[in-house]
């Protein structure tokens, strides 16, 4: 890895201070330790257990080959991820960078409740040649839970009862709800995750590595790049890339410079979406937060405002001269930048390692515990509720909309809808869009809620939508799908600063899903999640809108486009 930071002049003296701190302080050494007193002392030391996974992972690939030559013999065609957040994003990341290898299993993630995904995600295998690998570290994770229940009974319908545990593996804390499940129903094998290890710096635990191995990747290589980066990670800070970058977000957050952008090279483009989870879910918490930008094109100088900073991944072999400079007109403005180059794919895994001591470092630098996520468990109990109120009516609690036009709904609460109706004309769609915009200030950011099926022409017809308002607004951009966002930025946008307006978008399913022993369904499940998480966000004081499109989901973001358009010209 080749690594070099640009600091801009306002920020030298804060970045510098925070160095000799950690240089005068020992704090490399005793972060080694397990210096809870590096962060607040809330017992830090027991979320750690990542800082040696390495190590402690290359004396199990014996037991990693074992499982990989089994998946070969046993002639799986495909494998079938189910999980969320930290448990899922690191196994996309390697199915998206290194694609299918020859004689093993196509990797497939299945990481959203939305109906229509998940029928699609049923219907892409042959589920007679699939291997299901269902990840969820405490095992009582709503979505893994009744996506196993689902696809478990399908692959029953498939191979027949005597035959369906074989095709199941489980990864797994030790004594969890899912291991007790995954024995009771036979599955041909169980991984355990490290307790000490939280979901989102899990990525070189059983977690990333089981993922890895079904899917054919020379684990022992990847192990060895992770090994490098640990390796640089014990150096003195001048020559400690995860420490530096660690130093140079915390300083820069705490200057108001509080939303990383993150740019790569298309080969690793989904490094971001890991990324994302790590940083947000990481820092957003006590009105404090690294906000971060996936998949937002590189953009002139101009259209960004002085909260950013820029962060540029590329693979040496295919770098984009063009990329390259559009990243060098950025540096050259004036704004921070964090240029890595790496030259394997393979490095992957030292970039999951550098960025987690990065995100670490930069807690303790703002003063946060990077290790909790307060603010998930909100969203799930007020799932769990809007779910069990379902159970004992048959339907979910429903709320007038403040505008229909044209198939389109608007949905916000009284007192929000009151502030959009005093800034309009009238009460249109583009007036009530508009005064929503309007809302966006210096240092606040967009930030799109999609719980739709992530398919590509709805994600294509939303980052349209997004980069409208951040080069007509100049504000940071932000998109994520649900429910899986919320187990990654969702930790941010509620309790993290208050510098979000939020756009949530929600369908009429055109079709559904039965979960097998459940009264609900999987429409009804991600219904309640997208009317718990508003509800939370707006309980927060959160800028929030909802809108609500019928069962044409891309005509209906279309239309939200093309009123978008007459707003902002």
């Amino acid at each position: 890895m080749n690594f070099r930071l640009t600091i801009p002049a306002d920020l030298r003296g804060a970045v510098d201070a925070a160095s000799a701190d950690w240089q005068s302080n020992n704090k490399i050494d005793r972060f080694w330790k397990k210096d809870a007193s590096l962060w607040t002392g809330d017992g830090e030391e027991q979320w750690l257990g990542w800082i040696d996974i390495v190590e402690r992972q290359q004396r199990s690939l014996a037991e990693l080959a074992e499982l990989g030559g089994d998946v070969v013999s046993a002639g799986f065609k495909s494998a079938l991820l189910l999980g969320m957040g930290g448990s899922s994003l690191c196994p996309e990341v390697l199915a998206k960078t290194f694609g299918p290898q020859a004689g093993f299993p196509e990797l497939h993630i299945v990481d959203s409740t939305d109906p229509a995904q998940v029928l699609a995600a049923c219907a892409a295998v042959n589920l007679g040649e699939t291997l299901v690998i269902v990840a969820s570290k405490s095992g009582s994770t709503l979505e893994p839970n009744i996506l196993k229940q689902f696809f478990f009974e399908q692959v029953r319908r498939a191979v027949g009862a005597e035959n369906v545990g074989s095709h199941f593996v489980a990864i797994t804390d030790p004594g969890s709800k899912m291991e007790q499940v995954a024995k009771a129903d036979g599955f041909r094998a169980i991984y355990h995750g490290d307790p000490q290890i939280g979901g989102r710096y899990s990525a070189l635990s059983n977690f990333g590595l089981v993922a890895a191995t079904v899917a054919g990747l020379n684990v022992g290589k990847l192990l060895n790049e992770a090994a490098k980066a640990v390796a640089q990670a014990k150096q003195p800070v001048g020559s400690n890339p995860g420490v530096q970058l660690g130093l140079l977000l915390g300083s820069a957050a705490n200057a108001g410079r509080d939303k990383i952008t993150i740019f790569t090279s298309p080969e690793i483009y989904d490094l971001g979406a890991w990324l994302e989870q790590l940083i947000a879910e990481s820092t957003g918490k006590e009105g404090k937060g690294i906000t971060p930008v996936d998949r937002e094109a590189i953009g002139a100088p101009e259209v960004y405002g002085n909260d950013r900073v820029f962060a540029y991944v590329r693979l040496k072999s295919t770098a984009d001269a063009s990329q390259d400079a559009k990243v060098a007109a950025l540096e050259a403005a004036g704004h921070p930048v964090v240029w890595i180059e790496i030259e394997d794919l393979y490095e992957i895994f030292g970039q999951f390692f550098t960025w987690e001591i990065a995100t670490a470092v930069a807690g303790s630098v703002m003063g946060i515990n990077p290790f909790n996520q307060p603010d998930v468990e909100s969203a799930k109990i007020e799932t769990r509720a809007l779910t069990a109120e379902y159970e004992k009516t048959g339907k979910l609690p429903e709320r007038d909309p403040v505008l229909k036009e044209a198939g389109i709904e608007l949905y916000a609460t009284d007192s929000y809808a009151a502030t959009l109706r005093a800034a309009t004309l009238n009460h249109s769609l583009t007036c009530f869009l508009r005064a929503h915009l309007n809302q966006l200030h210096a240092g606040d950011y967009f930030a799109v809620l999609a719980f739709l099926p992530m398919f590509a022409e709805h994600e294509a017809a939303i980052q349209t939508l997004r980069h409208k308002v951040r080069d007509s607004k100049h504000v940071a951009t932000c998109l994520g799908f649900g429910p899986r966002f919320l187990h990654s930025t969702g930790q941010d946008y509620k309790g993290g600063p208050n510098t979000g307006v939020f756009l949530q978008i929600t369908g009429q399913h055109a079709a559904d899903a039965e979960i097998p022993g459940q009264s609900y369904t999987f429409g009804v499940v991600i219904d309640a999640q997208a009317a718990g998480d508003l509800a939370v966000l707006e309980s927060r004081g959160r800028r929030a809108l909802r809108v609500h499109l019928g069962t044409n989901i891309t005509a209906g973001l279309n239309a939200l486009n093309a009123a978008f358009d007459a707003v902002l010209g």
